[in-house]
């Protein structure tokens, strides 16, 4: 997550970030089976902003914001973590939304 956390920080705003962060979760999910699951939620999440947003513009202050969010989120992610915490996690995951 470190690394994706860190090409994450490195990006535009906009949708193809969001998309190419998808493609980066397919490759981490492949990669590191042990984290499928959190790939998986991440990656349903910011399915969802994308459809949102697919062919219509997308308003600068609603993509700083979700932008943030998402930044935020993987930046809290710890995947050596003990299970409880990573149940946390996949929780926090499953409960956020990008868009409020």
């Amino acid at each position: 997550m470190i690394d994706l956390h860190t090409w994450l920080s490195q990006q535009h705003h906009g949708l193809r970030t969001f998309k190419t962060f998808q493609q980066k979760l397919e490759t981490l999910s492949r990669d590191d089976p042990e984290q499928r699951a959190l790939c998986r939620l991440l990656s349903g999440l910011v399915g969802s902003y994308i459809e949102a947003f697919d062919e219509e513009p997308l308003p600068v202050a609603v993509a700083d914001q979700a932008y943030g969010r998402l930044l935020d989120l993987v930046a809290s992610l710890d995947l050596r973590a003990n299970a409880d915490r990573r149940l946390a996690d996949v929780n926090r995951i499953a409960a956020c939304d990008l868009l409020h």
